[in-house]
């Protein structure tokens, strides 16, 4: 069984491309739109979004891909702010005993008078490979940008690993994808707003994305998104506030594979 586990992690992870790389863990907006999302910061994702963080805060999340544990991704932040730059701190887990991928990484990130925010991130990526029994790293960057056009519309890039970072063994190439995305943010009311975006790895097709986010109450909103590649995945979630703590939840349903679930939860210090 743990043979079969074995393969269908690499498979997986060999056909992932297209969509966000389990590389890369996915963020707490619906649908994968996190590239404009001013109102929240997850690892890996958009480090510029960390330059609007006014509080400093922790969190932790989980993804279960597909029902199946050895294809959970697991990941922790901290986010750090100052007068000058703001700092945070990602790490993330993803597989299990026979093949596993980590990813740590520090980002440093500025708001530039609320009008655009710019961050970077360095990061080491390692892989276990079974073959040789040992792991294989590389250092690679991302880099964000996030404009702020009119009070509220915004425009959000991000680009990982853009200097095509690869890993060389004596036995396998393992290609690390390269993504580019673009993105959108518009505020109808300050309780409903509208995100796009649009993924590009280099060697696989465009990933286009919409969600909506509608806080009906003070400590509880739902989204609602889709996003297709070689496939329509519609999305599904809530979110919810008690004291200092926030919890997304979002699921996703793939016409294949089946059911994609992500939780996470904040903790954001008092000032």
């Amino acid at each position: 069984m743990k043979k079969v586990i074995f393969l269908l992690t690499v498979a997986f992870n060999q056909q992932s491309y297209s969509q966000i790389s389990n590389i890369i863990p996915s963020s707490n907006a619906i649908a994968q739109t996190s590239v404009a999302d001013s109102r929240n910061w997850t690892a890996f994702n958009n480090p510029a979004m960390l330059g609007y963080a006014e509080q400093c805060e922790g969190g932790i999340g989980f993804e279960n891909r597909y029902l199946i544990s050895q294809l959970s991704t697991k990941t922790a932040q901290f986010a750090l702010p100052s007068s000058l730059i703001n700092t945070g701190l990602s790490f993330s887990y993803f597989g299990y005993s026979l093949y596993h991928e980590m990813l740590v990484g520090a980002g440093f990130s500025r708001n530039f008078s609320d009008k655009f925010s710019m961050g970077m991130q360095f990061n080491y990526y390692t892989a276990y490979f079974t073959a040789s029994n040992s792991y294989h790293g590389a250092f690679l960057p991302q880099f964000g940008l996030s404009v702020k056009l009119t009070s509220n519309f915004s425009l959000g890039f991000h680009s990982f690993n853009p200097i095509q970072a690869n890993i060389k063994t004596e036995y396998v190439t393992k290609r690390i994808p390269s993504i580019f995305s673009l993105g959108t943010e518009y505020f109808f009311l300050p309780e409903l707003t509208w995100r796009t975006q649009i993924d590009k790895e280099l060697s696989s097709d465009y990933r286009f994305a919409t969600g909506f986010d509608y806080q009906m109450l003070q400590s509880f909103k739902i989204k609602l998104g889709a996003y297709g590649s070689d496939y329509f995945v519609p999305c599904l979630g809530a979110g919810f506030k008690t004291g200092a703590f926030l919890v997304d939840l979002n699921c996703e349903s793939h016409p294949l594979l089946g059911l994609n679930t992500i939780a996470a939860i904040k903790y954001r210090f008092r000032k």
